[in-house]
């Protein structure tokens, strides 16, 4: 997109660029000035430490006190502080506006990683009573920050941001693909990258229309997107929330089209809203969205809310307070049977295998940063397990993760203690926990990388008088679960 598609123009920009250069204006120049406590303060929002620091008039201070603080400054100090660029510009661009007897923030200017900037929209709590704009453009909140945390960040050729809004997700993509395209059903939210992206020295393709129609045939070695995932009746009011589909028909719909956008070994990874209907598995349901689409496909359900809950959370996102808007929003999950919306990340990869693996599963505890990491690993370990086959894998040897826990549950009688349940627990990754039998806590007790799966089941075989060929069935499955969940893990050659 040319200069006239952003919110400044190139030389605008530029000027932008030197004048937060200039004063330093970044992450770590903010936490330099502020100091830990303050900088801690005001990631809760708690401006006081930091307007006690910044009350000496310098530029630093002054973008701090306008665009962190969200006070209101006086017009030569904003002006000084954002040379070389024109106030009035500034003023002509939104990105400040006059208020009362000095200057505001008009859009959020976030100093964001080790050296950007993201341009977004103000969010509705720094406006109270003031509608937000229907194309309104989110900054770094909490979805946008899953999203990054989640996304593989492994070496690629060609990157797809769907829905970019400020052009964050596109920001990290950058850093690990050769060509960045991004997209957007909204002109305004268009601009809003197309000028993040130029602020932070970006080239980026930038293409507007509806979700995956302006990429239609093109294919991508990696395709992120924090859609608009919001269930309800289909109602459009904020499009970064909207998506105009009834119920949850767009995460169903992305992953229609992911077979068509992925090449060879590709990966598609999206943020997505489910509904639980009522004696439906909600499982179930969603992994019928990717039945035939020959992909290998991870859904993991990360929050679960009642409507009631979630209604209230989405209206007041956008600064709605209509009772009619919340009853009809809610009648409409009475008429479809829904008890709750659950939240999650859908992982999808094109891995040209005939027999896709397909998992839908809770992963609702606190797992390692960063999560990404997590997903690309977990689909390694499903590479590995087909590559070895059947007697691949009882002819491995495993070595137990570290730090495993095993905690039992017991209760005396009158032999003594008998041991009622024993759980396995993960202390780090993912921190899976399982409830294990007897086999398993034996099969993961011996797991210490010396001997062969076959003759550590031989051992257990003799114990147990069965044949080997009887435990080996039995242990197969059990052990490549291990192995997926990363309780086992099998020594390299």
């Amino acid at each position: 997109m040319d200069g006239h598609d952003m919110l400044l123009s190139p030389a605008g920009v530029e000027a932008l660029r030197t004048a937060l250069t200039r004063t330093n204006f970044t992450a770590a120049g903010i936490a330099a000035r502020l100091g830990p406590q303050a900088t801690a303060a005001v990631a809760r929002n708690d401006f006081r430490a930091a307007l006690r620091a910044t009350t000496d008039g310098d530029p630093l201070a002054t973008l701090i006190r306008v665009f962190i603080c969200e006070q209101t400054e006086p017009e030569p100090a904003v002006a000084a502080a954002l040379a070389p660029l024109p106030i009035a510009d500034a003023l002509d661009a939104g990105l400040v506006e006059r208020y009362r007897d000095g200057v505001r923030m008009g859009l959020d200017l976030e100093p964001y990683g080790d050296d950007w900037w993201v341009l977004a929209d103000v969010p509705a709590s720094a406006r109270p009573g003031r509608s937000l704009h229907a194309e309104h453009v989110l900054g770094i909140g909490g979805a946008t920050q899953t999203m990054i945390g989640a996304a593989v960040r492994r070496p690629v050729e060609r990157a797809l941001d769907l829905g970019t809004g400020s052009g964050v997700q596109a920001l990290h993509l950058s850093t690990h693909a050769r060509q960045v395209t991004a997209t957007d059903v909204s002109p305004r939210a268009l601009r809003f990258a197309a000028t993040t992206a130029a602020l932070n020295g970006q080239d980026w393709e930038l293409l507007r229309g509806d979700m995956v129609a302006p990429v239609a045939g093109r294919r991508f070695d990696l395709v992120v997107s924090n859609p608009p995932f919001v269930v309800g009746p289909g109602a459009t009011t904020h499009v970064y929330r909207d998506s105009g589909r009834v119920g949850d028909a767009i995460s169903a719909e992305l992953a229609a089209a992911a077979p068509g956008l992925l090449t060879e070994g590709g990966t598609m990874q999206y943020l997505a809203n489910w509904v639980h209907v009522s004696g439906e598995d909600w499982g179930e349901r969603v992994a019928g969205w990717f039945a035939g689409t020959g992909l290998d496909a991870w859904v993991v359900q990360r929050e679960v809310a009642d409507p009631m809950s979630y209604v209230d959370l989405w209206l007041t996102d956008v600064g709605e307070a209509d009772p009619q808007r919340m009853a009809d929003w809610l009648d409409w999950f009475d008429a479809h049977k829904v008890e709750a919306i659950g939240f999650g990340i859908v992982s999808l990869r094109r891995g040209g295998h005939d027999d896709p693996v397909l998992r839908v599963e809770d992963l609702r505890q606190r797992v390692e940063a960063p999560l990404g990491d997590r997903i690309a690993t977990w689909f390694d370990r499903h590479d590995w397990l087909r590559e070895q086959g059947t007697e691949g894998v009882l002819a491995a040897r495993y070595r137990a993760t570290d730090g495993l826990r095993l905690h039992q549950e017991a209760t005396i009688g009158p032999e003594g203690w008998g041991v009622d349940r024993q759980v396995l627990t993960m202390p780090h990754g993912l921190r899976w926990t399982e409830e294990i039998d007897p086999l398993v806590l034996a099969l993961v007790g011996g797991a210490d990388g010396r001997l062969p799966l076959r003759d550590q089941l031989a051992l257990l075989a003799a114990a147990h008088d069965v044949t080997v060929d009887e435990l080996a069935e039995a242990a197969g499955p059990i052990v490549a679960h291990l192995v997926e969940r990363g309780f086992v893990e099998p020594v390299r050659p």
